[in-house]
């Protein structure tokens, strides 16, 4: 076992059985195989955190973490499907199948002078491997509500910090001086949000006092880590709640900078009426159980930013086809520089984005070839996404939708072989965002310039959905 760090001692109110909703036919049999093996090896072992939490306001957790006094070598001889990860928070995994049951050392606020502890940049942790007690387990955890233990020893619920009581009152709140503990890991406003949203709670008015003012601590957070934050936040049901809690809060100039920016902007707020309607749509298909995809939710989640670019590259005079294509560049850098967007998701959505000046197309060859375009259903989602915030765009919404359902010899009949009055060329786009609104009057249409020979198209992006 491990030694204890610190003096610390806590008298923890002890929520027996018959006093909480938990049962065991709730839990992860694998979690309680778990629990069952630790207490056969002389060691405590505890079902703690988000499992618990859930569990206890009727929820079904995905996911069930262990916190223990053996060290992840101890564990590690418990279990032959065992493996360690980590650097900055040693961790053991106990594998079953596709199940992982993530095992933590109780942990200790401490600094016990062996480098397991390490803090840079104002107090932020960078390693925190000193091991303690389950009351300094308790006391170093974010919320009061994540710092709950369930024992199969008797089978109650082990409370430190009041957090029993704050479940039941579906607050958050954090555990010591909000503002140090935000200092530490930056990345903890975003849970608040999330876990706010997520749960329909409350924040703490003394947890969420400091988060507009350190919100620019999370540009020092690792680009990868923001965007797993991102998929948890708008993946998971409530991506309309956690966008406008984001807004509220002042996070959102962090997180996406130049969306923040165009949507201040936008005079008309018709470029925030879709991400609105795209997160609502999100949250829908998830509760439909249908699949969805970050390329799409970043596409809308960056749209803005890419009108606006666009807006300003063809107010400079900028060529249409190289404006949209260096706009697409342009936002996409940016934002990776704050979000690590993968490319397996950020080339697919800038398809997304340069197929939607096509729809405004009439000419038999090129809707057929529209049609045929591996991206052509997300794009044409997208389509109908933005008529929520640019009614103009109806008509081509109404032609597309008709286009599917037609066959091919139908639709030939209706299509001019030759461009007809009126029709867009390849390379131009009425932009979302022009002089801070939408729906203002277009400017004046470029003549498309021809390619010189040989000159090849750019390569598709991504790869088929």
């Amino acid at each position: 076992m491990t030694e204890t760090t610190s003096p610390l001692k806590l008298v923890p109110r002890i929520v027996p059985r018959d006093a909480h909703g938990i049962s065991r036919k709730d839990i992860s049999p694998n979690a309680l195989r778990v629990l069952y093996r630790l207490r056969e090896g002389g060691f405590q072992g505890y079902l703690v955190g988000g499992a618990v939490r859930d569990l206890l306001i009727g929820g079904h957790p995905k996911d069930f973490d262990v916190a223990t006094d053996a060290t992840p070598e101890q564990v590690k001889s418990l279990f032959r499907n065992c493996r360690l990860i980590g650097r900055r928070f040693r961790l053991a995994h106990v594998v079953y199948g596709r199940e992982i049951i993530e095992v933590a050392t109780f942990r200790s606020n401490a600094d016990d002078g062996s480098g397991d502890r390490e803090t840079v940049d104002e107090g932020r942790l960078s390693r925190d491997n000193v091991y303690g007690t389950i009351e300094d387990d308790a006391i170093r955890r974010d919320f009061t509500a994540n710092a709950l233990y369930y024992t199969v020893e008797d089978f109650s619920v082990r409370d430190y910090v009041g957090g029993f009581e704050d479940v039941q009152a579906r607050v958050l709140k954090l555990i010591g001086d909000p503002e140090a503990r935000y200092r530490e890991d930056p990345v903890r406003m975003l849970r608040a949000v999330r876990l706010a949203s997520k749960l329909d709670f409350s924040i703490d008015p003394a947890a969420a006092e400091p988060i507009a003012r350190l919100a620019p601590l999370l540009s020092g957070a690792a680009p990868a880590r923001l965007f797993d934050e991102c998929l948890k936040m708008f993946l998971a049901g409530h991506a309309e709640k956690s966008f406008l809690a984001l807004e509220k809060n002042g996070l959102l100039p962090v997180l996406f900078p130049e969306t923040a920016k165009a949507l201040i902007t936008n005079r008309s707020g018709a470029l925030r009426t879709m991400v609105i309607q795209a997160l609502r749509n999100t949250d829908q298909r998830i509760a439909d159980e249908k699949p969805v995809t970050p390329a799409f939710l970043f596409a809308a989640l960056l749209w803005p930013a890419y009108c606006r670019e666009l807006a300003v590259l063809q107010k400079a005079g900028t060529d249409p086809l190289v404006a949209q294509q260096r706009a697409a560049d342009r936002v996409t850098l940016h934002q990776a520089e704050r979000i690590a967007l993968p490319r397996r998701f950020s080339l697919p959505m800038q398809e997304i984005w340069l197929l939607q000046p096509r729809f405004t197309q009439r000419v038999r060859k090129r809707v057929f070839r529209l049609l045929a375009h591996p991206r052509f259903r997300a794009a044409f989602d997208f389509l109908e996404l933005r008529q929520s915030g640019s009614p103009e765009v109806a008509d081509d919404v109404v032609f597309w939708r008709e286009a599917q359902l037609q066959s091919p010899e139908q639709l030939a009949e209706r299509l001019p072989g030759k461009s007809a009055r009126g029709d867009r060329g390849e390379g131009e786009i009425e932009s979302d965002y022009v002089e801070g609104s939408v729906g203002d009057a277009p400017k004046k249409r470029r003549r498309r310039r021809r390619k010189p020979p040989g000159a090849g198209a750019a390569p598709a992006a991504g790869t088929p959905e």
